[in-house]
């Protein structure tokens, strides 16, 4: 009897080493995460929605809602006001995520504000990637329409003192990589080279509307590939 004992608890000993080597084999590992949040900067009388395209393409590439972050501001005002609400939303995502830094993408005047927080506002240490869409970084002639009406719209002028200040000495400061995505029938960058920046990589991508560049599928791909 106590012979059989020993024999049954040999068997079930065997049996339940057996079943946890399996498990041990076939629980899921926790994977770490492959990017970083995006911030999503937009431009003159816009919101947040203008990303609602890119922000599904990214998730159907495996971001997270939580790692995608379009807030809207009040584009009438100064782009060094609109730079510190890009540093609020720049830390609200880095303490959401518990990530250490973020890549900023950002369309037509939202280069101006995202730009400013790099330079004057400590970015560089909380950016990772930054891509300027359709970005007004040199000013646009176009800017004249309605530079009597806004401040931020005056700062885009071309040779504003706003823009000779953002301009002076490294356009790409940090340790950050710049990407500038520009087109050559954008007709509210006057003129086109107006987009790039020095240090930066600067891709062309044809002839794509002003509105269109940041909906665009052919230039999300290429944006996401550069961030990641």
């Amino acid at each position: 009897m106590q012979r059989s004992r020993r024999r049954i608890a040999a068997v079930l000993t065997a049996v339940v080493s057996t079943l946890l080597l399996s498990l041990s084999f076939s629980a899921p590992t926790a994977q770490a995460a492959t990017h970083n949040p995006v911030v999503f900067v937009h431009g003159l009388s816009s919101d947040s929605s203008s990303w609602d395209d890119w922000v599904a393409d990214f998730k159907a590439d495996g971001y997270t809602a939580t790692e995608l972050d379009a807030a809207s501001y009040s584009w009438t005002k100064s782009n060094v006001t609109i730079a510190s609400q890009v540093a609020t939303q720049v830390k609200n995502v880095l303490a959401r995520t518990g990530a250490s830094k973020v890549d900023v993408v950002v369309h037509s005047m939202g280069a101006l504000s995202a730009r400013y927080y790099l330079k004057n506002l400590g970015g560089t240490a909380y950016v990772d990637d930054f891509v300027s869409v359709a970005g007004v970084n040199h000013g646009t002639s176009v800017a004249s329409w309605c530079s009597w009406l806004y401040t931020s719209c005056a700062e885009m002028v071309t040779g504003s003192s706003f823009l000779t200040a953002l301009n002076s000495g490294d356009e790409t400061p940090g340790s950050v990589s710049y990407a500038t995505y520009w087109s050559n029938c954008d007709a509210a960058i006057d003129p086109d080279s107006s987009a790039l920046l020095s240090g930066a990589t600067n891709v062309g991508v044809g002839c794509i509307s002003h509105n269109d560049m940041n909906n665009d599928y052919g230039v999300y791909e290429q944006v996401r590939d550069f961030i990641q």
